[in-house]
């Protein structure tokens, strides 16, 4: 029966660590402003007319500056 709970306490210890680690990433992406980036080299954003959209360009950035 031991077992049982041993079980459920490594999984909610997960869970939990897991939660921690997600919050952390959030909260420092909210805390220095900059705008998420693929790490895979995908292909860039471009905007209408084709050019690069860059962190100084995004308009999600611009419009929480002024808030």
């Amino acid at each position: 029966m031991s077992g049982f709970g041993t079980f459920w306490l490594i999984l909610l210890a997960t869970i939990a660590i897991v939660g921690i680690a997600v919050l952390g990433m959030a909260l420092g992406v909210m805390t220095t402003g900059r705008c998420l980036r693929g790490s895979c080299g995908g292909p860039e954003v471009r905007l209408a007319g084709g050019r690069s959209l860059s962190c100084s360009d995004c308009p999600n950035r611009k419009r929480r500056a002024a808030d």
